[in-house]
């Protein structure tokens, strides 16, 4: 087997808390494998940890603890001095292209500023580039010469992936890329970032809560809940066969195509702990209609499931007791 362009270890992520003396759990021992020219999907309702694991694999947030390897190095705790020149290898595409992109700087020179910091192209050289790499994000070259607040949204966040792949990056995150994109410029970004990972071979973390968009381009998914991993596996699997309660819900809330289907829910009562205060045992214990008394003692271990590394951490799996029942 190949070896991983990224390997996460029990990652933990705190942070202080609004008083005094409060922790906040965002991420709580996730481990986790990236290969050359995967798309690991990572799922979960808003706070789950999603960005917060994304920006820790990559160094733009010190871990608090776990181990972190890059093509096998540990960047766990490297300076920045250190980091920077894996910075070409290691990239990252931002939900809001408008705020990441500077808006006193013009298209050309903002996709040449990446070839400056990571490449050794003179001047006519990082031009040349600049074109080529507008084609390939299928950019008009006339757009070049202006301003970001002069371009949509789509136009905004192909401009963001012709600067991520300029360096030929091994490892690209993908931090909610479509999801201040309409339907029709979502569907060709998605498009666009299967192509350039066939070419480049490059390795993708794809973040999201909309889950249609990550089954249609992740490989493998990990499915979060307070910070920790509930479910991880091939995406057709974990999404045809749920194991865990929690991923069972999530996947019901997902609205079909087809209006005339009548909607299968699994209705879910009580508030999502706070990450100040976690319960002992199974973070989704206190929502969950299955749960028993042995749920709360402690975080259960991953079972596996179908021989296809298709995990859940749930005790009731054990059972057979772990599917929930429908309501209409």
């Amino acid at each position: 087997m190949a070896e991983p362009v990224l390997s996460v270890e029990k990652l933990v992520k705190h942070f202080p808390g609004q008083t005094r003396g409060e922790t906040v759990h965002a991420v709580n021992d996730v481990t986790f494998s990236l290969f050359p020219g995967e798309t690991l999907g990572l799922v979960g309702e808003s706070g789950s940890g999603k960005t917060t694991i994304g920006r820790c694999a990559i160094r733009l947030l010190e871990p608090t603890g776990g181990t972190i390897r890059f093509r096998g190095r540990d960047i766990t705790h490297l300076p920045e001095s250190q980091c920077r020149p894996l910075r070409g290898k290691i990239q990252i595409i931002f939900q809001d292209p408008y705020r990441a992109l500077n808006p006193r700087m013009r298209v050309g020179r903002l996709i040449s500023e990446m070839l400056m910091l990571h490449t050794a192209l003179d001047a006519k050289g990082r031009r040349e580039r600049s074109l080529e790499l507008a084609e390939r994000v299928r950019l008009n070259a006339d757009l070049l010469s202006r301003f970001p607040n002069q371009l949509s949204g789509g136009q905004l966040q192909r401009v963001c992936i012709a600067r991520a792949i300029a360096s030929n990056p091994e490892l690209i995150i993908l931090d909610e890329p479509t999801s201040s994109l309409d339907l029709s410029v979502r569907a060709s970004i998605l498009e666009l970032l299967q192509e350039l990972q066939a070419s480049t071979g490059a390795a993708m973390l794809f973040i999201s809560h909309d889950l249609e968009t990550v089954s249609f381009v992740s490989d493998r998914i990990l499915v979060l809940y307070l910070g920790s991993i509930v479910e991880s596996g091939p995406s057709k699997r974990v999404f045809e066969q749920p194991a865990h309660p929690y991923t069972q819900s999530l996947l019901s809330a997902h609205l079909p195509t087809d209006p005339e289907q009548p909607l299968q829910r699994h209705l879910l009562e009580g508030e999502v702990p706070g990450p100040i205060n976690l319960p002992p045992g199974c973070p989704f214990e206190p929502r969950c209609p299955v749960a028993i008394s042995e749920c709360g003692l402690a975080m259960p271990e991953a079972r596996l499931l179908n021989g296809e590394e298709h995990t859940a951490a749930c005790i009731r799996i054990d059972d057979g007791s772990n599917t929930l029942p429908l309501q209409r």
